[in-house]
């Protein structure tokens, strides 16, 4: 694969909260179409790096850039698709009245809005519940919910914290699917995820513990160096579990 022009730089960023340190001197580069994995156990400080990046949080110290443009910005905004962890969903209304919402603060009009509303739906397999309340979706129906809001005005930065998450296996592999067709439009993916096979389908990762980066590469490459059959042995090496 290569790599050409940075979409996102990190520079010497940390995070504290008080005396509890959160991130500590992250430095990463993250190329312009590719999927790019943060993987590392609950705590890691992958949430807060990605909140960093979609522009919800600054760093204690360093700088983060997306697009060459020091974050946060709010002209960034159109450019950047984000979905939480915790789905930011209004869950008295229905899922297409909270797809109209998102559209209108992205800007999306008349038949674009309509039809980018059919196309995500499509795309996490809920096109025949777009009526129904939010507050009687499942978990799993919500999470997809979330990464269809997160689409919608097709930003060429995708951030998506645990996306799959509560979601089916079937499923789970069919929104991979996707991830790999917006790749190939061109887009940039970030995932951050605590599922190892999930680790394996990107095309680098960083692996983080304890608000530290420990390694970046390849799944492949950081396999090779550890002399690892898995991703989670080489996740043990790096993080000093393991002779």
């Amino acid at each position: 694969m290569q790599l050409t022009k940075a979409c996102v730089s990190i520079r010497h960023v940390s995070k504290n909260f008080k005396k509890h340190h959160v991130l500590e001197d992250i430095n990463l580069e993250i190329f312009e179409g590719e999927i790019f994995g943060l993987l590392g156990p609950s705590g890691a400080g992958k949430t807060t790096l990605v909140k960093q990046l979609s522009g919800l949080d600054m760093p204690t110290k360093g700088e983060n850039f997306v697009f060459g443009e020091k974050m946060p910005t709010l002209q960034l905004m159109n450019r950047i698709g984000y979905m939480a962890q915790s789905d930011a969903l209004y869950e008295d209304l229905s899922a297409k009245e909270n797809l109209q919402f998102f559209s209108a603060l992205y800007g999306l009009k008349g038949e674009k809005k309509a039809s980018r509303m059919a196309e995500v739906m499509e795309l996490v397999q809920l096109s025949n519940d777009m009526t129904k309340l939010v507050s009687n979706y499942s978990g799993g129906m919500k999470r997809r919910l979330s990464l269809a809001i997160a689409l919608l005005h097709e930003p060429e930065l995708v951030i998506l914290d645990e996306p799959t998450v509560g979601i089916d296996p079937v499923l789970r592999k069919s929104i991979w699917h996707a991830f790999y067709d917006l790749k190939k439009q061109g887009k940039t993916l970030i995932v951050t995820t605590h599922v190892m096979d999930e680790a394996d389908k990107c095309d680098r990762l960083g692996l983080m513990r304890d608000g530290r980066l420990i390694a970046v590469g390849t799944p492949a490459e950081l396999k090779a160096q550890t002399n690892s059959n898995t991703i989670e042995e080489a996740f043990l090496v790096y993080g000093g579990a393991k002779s």
